[in-house]
């Protein structure tokens, strides 16, 4: 008798590293097939590169390691009877839906390590070289940049002041463990396994 396949999550990887600890530290056992954390910037790309890898994985059953990034994203899954986390974005995955809630509407951009570290390429590739269009964006939907760090960041300080200075908005930090990411991971392989 052959043991079980081990679940698969595909999906993005702006989480890798943490995934990556919570099956090392916590136990959790699947195996992973994570996409570029930059993806949600073109939709069209995230779509042909997202639908690519689905069907790469048939027909081995995935759970989907995404937030609602893409907006044709749950008709695709619901079509397949495929789960995905249930949580609107990574951020949420982390904070939980209460503390990701508050922190937006005290006007929280959120930034996590990847995203720093890749901050310039994005805005640049998204709105050109206009810095000044870039702070108006920002400063008009955020009070703050707000760096989440989890116990697998490495020191991103510098990376996260240079984007914090671009959107020209105060920066703050965020500590966050990675208990409500493990329970989001644990429901979407509990579906995954049924």
């Amino acid at each position: 008798m052959t043991a079980p396949a081990r679940p698969l999550i595909i999906g993005c990887g702006i989480l890798r590293r943490e995934l990556q600890w919570l099956e090392a530290q916590r136990g959790l056992t699947f195996d992973a097939e994570l996409l570029g954390p930059a993806l949600h910037l073109d939709l069209p790309k995230l779509e042909r590169v997202f639908g690519a890898q689905l069907e790469r994985t048939a027909p081995r059953k995935p759970g989907v390691f995404f937030g609602a990034c893409h907006p044709g994203l749950d008709t695709w899954l619901a079509a397949r009877g495929t789960p995905r986390t249930r949580a609107l974005n990574c951020v949420e995955m982390l904070l939980g839906p209460e503390r990701y809630a508050a922190e937006l509407t005290a006007g929280a951009y959120f930034l996590l390590e990847p995203w720093a570290r890749t901050w310039t390429q994005a805005l640049t590739t998204t709105f050109g070289d206009r810095p000044e269009l870039v702070r108006e964006i920002f400063r008009g939907a955020h009070t703050r940049v707000l760096a989440l760090r989890t116990p697998c960041s490495g020191d991103f300080t510098a990376a996260a002041t240079a984007a914090s200075e671009a959107a020209g908005l105060p920066l703050e930090w965020l500590d966050v463990d990675l208990d409500h990411l493990e329970r989001v991971v644990r429901g979407l392989l509990a579906e995954v396994r049924a």
